[in-house]
């Protein structure tokens, strides 16, 4: 039996909002799915707006509180394990709480300290996971930090994954979301989704796909900078869409974003988060990194495309998608080199289901260091 299932640890995961939904997305997941272990999980967020269609429910066992407000008080209970989210830093005020309470209560054990990183297949993860960092100033001089890097190989700290995730779906399951959609015109061939920043290559896609002959598509459109983007490049195109299908959807909690990914043809994913779970659905998929001034994302995506064993056609497509110098224009694919990539991404999702999850390893790890 595990520590987890018996004495219920104090996790207090700290989340900084940057510009997009991935950071919250992913450390939402991460404090649900401790909570379901049976752990007790203090979030705190400097901006949990977008948790009210995320999460309209919450999550029995996580507690949300606001960065900057009231820190804990002594009645509390002190922290097992500290978790800084992909480079933020713990506020100092709290950092002299735990320390406080550790002193008192257990002077000769810190919490558990994690610096959880951002997602790369790049090589040095495997190199950094693990490793531990001295803390050289503040309150908490003299306690360790410990790396621990999400990745795509068995030398890393794995993906998030709830249990029993890949056969929560049955086979049917697509045809029947498909269903509850409205009717927009003649049953459409193709289904995908759209969830990006402003990707180069989108206004050739959607001409592609109004040509005459082209595959009759439905292409469900996420709110926000998807929408935006899709409804500027349209302002370029011709006023007939053809067999091009647009359906604009509102916000979604995150089962409700899942579903949308298992039950397209083909997604178009950005960040992290929605890359993570585009995988696990098993369909064809295109991500949209984000990019950096410096073109550093080129090196990440090349990384990522080298480990999932890409085909020549799904990297000259990520390549367009994301304004890669150098490449050829964007290309849609047909039904054979569609279901060529849907194969790539499942037989990617068959290694990573081989492997011990996000959750699981930062468990073990905990143990290991108490």
């Amino acid at each position: 039996m595990t520590r987890a299932a018996t004495v219920p640890l104090q996790w207090d995961v700290f989340c900084q909002v940057i510009d997009n939904y991935g950071d919250i997305g992913v450390c939402w997941r991460l404090a649900s799915q401790l909570a379901t272990r049976g752990e007790r999980v203090r979030l705190w967020v400097d901006d949990a707006s977008a948790l009210a269609w995320m999460a309209p429910a919450g999550h029995p066992g996580v507690e949300l509180r606001p960065w900057g407000g009231e820190w804990p008080g002594a009645h509390e209970a002190a922290p097992d394990v500290l978790v800084e989210a992909f480079g933020c830093e713990i506020p100092e005020p709290f950092l002299a709480w735990a320390v406080g309470r550790a002193s008192h209560h257990q002077p000769d054990r810190q919490p558990v300290w994690i610096n959880l990183e951002y997602l790369s297949a790049e090589s040095y993860v495997e190199r950094n996971h693990r490793l531990p960092s001295l803390v050289m100033s503040g309150s908490a001089r003299g306690w360790t930090r410990w790396f621990f890097y999400p990745g795509f190989t068995p030398a890393t700290g794995g993906l998030l994954r709830e249990p029993g995730l890949l056969t929560q779906r049955p086979a049917s399951f697509a045809a029947a979301w498909r269903a509850q959609q409205p009717e927009l015109g003649p049953a459409p061939q193709r289904w995908m989704s759209l969830f990006c920043y402003e990707p180069p290559a989108l206004p050739a896609l959607l001409a592609q796909a109004m040509q005459p002959g082209a595959v009759p598509t439905r292409l469900l459109v996420t709110p926000g900078r998807a929408t935006a983007a899709v409804q500027a490049a349209l302002a370029t195109l011709p006023a007939d869409q053809g067999a091009l299908q647009l359906q604009y959807l509102r916000p979604t909690d995150q089962q409700g974003f899942d579903d949308l990914l298992w039950a397209c043809d083909f997604n178009a994913v950005r960040g992290e988060d929605s890359l993570v779970r585009a995988l696990w659905a098993g369909q064809a998929l295109v991500w949209h990194i984000y990019p950096q001034d410096d073109g550093a994302h080129h090196a990440k995506l090349a990384a990522f495309l080298d480990w999932l064993q890409a085909p020549a056609s799904l990297r000259g497509f990520h390549a367009a998608w994301n304004g890669i110098p150098g490449h050829g224009p964007l290309v849609l694919p047909d039904g054979e080199t569609l279901a060529g990539w849907t194969a790539c991404i499942q037989a990617a999702r068959a290694r990573l289901a081989a492997q011990s999850s996000l959750v699981d390893q930062l468990v073990g790890f905990i143990q290991e260091k108490r």
